[in-house]
This record gives structure tokens, C-alpha cells and sequence, in this order.
């Protein structure tokens, strides 16, 4: 059986998704982020030598990445399922947006909650904290904000053209990119689009179930 090792509020909730929407049996094993620093636990590096989640098993093969992971799930278990058809449009849209969530969406997102954390983090000295503000939030203002403002739209504009990211049917780029529309939505106003899309696929069974296996995800209501 597939053991997901599994991080609470993390990219992780998109594999439980997807193998509950593929129909795979799995186990979750959960662990706590540090209440503090909101890092993994250290147990998580006897799984991994990143210490990070998420992370799978299934047999003697252990995968990380929710890109590596997403890809693997799907080609060896579903049967056609959640990718399209070699050679159309829609698969070329699928390859990109599969790349595009990692590799160009969250670098911006993760910016974004540097900026506005720190300076309010309790490891930051009280005398320190109008300079960090008044530092990181310039940055943010001229910088990270803009860029943000420019994915959203990008996102919007896309959605606006099919019900998701790689066509008119679910698939493997909508998993990937679930979190950082999620992300988004507690750091920013999201379009119209892109709200009733996330709607969409929260109001599946599949989603919800992986919720109830995955345990509080609080960015839902961050």
C-alpha cells in the first residue's frame, strides 16, 4: 500500500487528492509542523534526506516532489485517467502548467509570505521590526506585489478560456496548481474565474475526502 508521509498545511494535500480521485488505497502518515518556526519535524529526514514533504512510498521505491510524485501516481495507476491524450493541445497545456506551478508560481507566493511574516515574526527583535517593515514592505510594494498581481491575471485570463488549466476535464495540472491558487486566495483578491474554479474543485468528493484523510488544512480559511 502507498504511504503518504504527509505535513499538515502543505503541498502534500494535493497527492491525497489525487489518489483519492484515482481510487488507490493509501495510508496517511501524518507529521506537525514546529509550532514556532512552522518548519517540518526532523523525523521527516529518516524518510527523506531533504526532511521534506511530501513524500511517498510505495514498495521499496520512496519519491518526493509533488511534481515527480503527481507524474508517477498518474502513470502507473491511472489507466489513462487525469492526463490527455499524447500529441492534442490539451496535453501540451497539461506539460506546461505541471512545470509552471513549482517552477514559476510558488517562488512568487513563498516571496510573499517572507515579506509579510517576518517582520512580524517573534524571532525578530522589537527595535528591528519598523526597519524590517518598513524594508520588506517596499520590496513588497515595488517588487513582489506586481509580480503576484501578474499571475493572478495570467490565471484568470486562463480560465476563462477552458473549465481548467489543461482543457474541459480535470487532470494532473489541476492538482498541481490547486495549491497555489489556494495560497493565493489568503494573500490576495483572486478574479472571479479563478474563485469559482477553486469552488469547483473543493465541492469535489475527492477533495473532500482527502481532507478528512489529511486532517485541518487551515490556508483554506488562512
Amino acid at each position: 500500500m502507498i504511504v503518504v508521509h504527509h505535513l499538515n498545511n502543505s503541498r502534500s494535500q494535493r497527492v491525497l487528492w489525487l489518489l483519492e480521485e484515482l481510487g488507490v488505497a493509501y495510508e496517511v502518515k501524518r507529521y506537525e509542523r514546529d509550532a514556532k518556526t512552522m518548519l517540518a519535524p526532523p523525523e521527516l529526514r529518516a524518510v527523506h534526506p531533504l526532511g521534506k514533504s511530501p513524500v511517498i512510498a510505495d514498495g521499496d521505491k520512496i519519491i518526493a516532489e509533488t511534481g515527480a510524485i503527481v507524474d508517477y501516481l498518474i502513470g502507473t495507476y491511472g489507466e489513462g485517467r487525469l492526463i490527455p491524450a499524447a500529441g492534442t493541445p490539451d496535453r501540451l497545456r497539461y506539460d506546461y502548467w505541471m512545470h509552471y506551478a513549482e517552477g514559476s508560481a510558488m517562488p512568487i507566493l513563498v516571496m510573499k509570505l517572507i515579506f509579510t511574516e517576518i517582520p512580524k515574526s517573534p524571532q525578530m527583535p522589537w527595535f528591528m521590526r519598523p526597519l524590517a517593515g518598513a524594508l520588506f514592505g517596499g520590496v513588497a510594494k515595488s517588487y513582489v506585489d506586481p509580480n503576484l498581481q501578474t499571475h493572478i491575471a495570467y490565471w484568470e485570463t486562463e480560465l476563462g478560456k477552458a473549465s481548467y488549466f489543461a482543457g474541459e476535464a480535470l487532470t494532473g495540472a489541476d492538482i498541481m496548481m490547486s495549491f497555489p491558487l489556494e495560497a493565493a486566495s489568503t494573500r490576495a483578491a483572486l478574479g472571479p474565474n479563478s474563485t469559482a474554479y477553486l469552488a469547483g474543485i473543493h465541492a469535489r468528493p475527492a477533495y473532500q475526502a482527502a481532507l478528512t484523510r489529511g486532517g485541518p488544512y487551515s490556508i483554506l480559511g488562512s
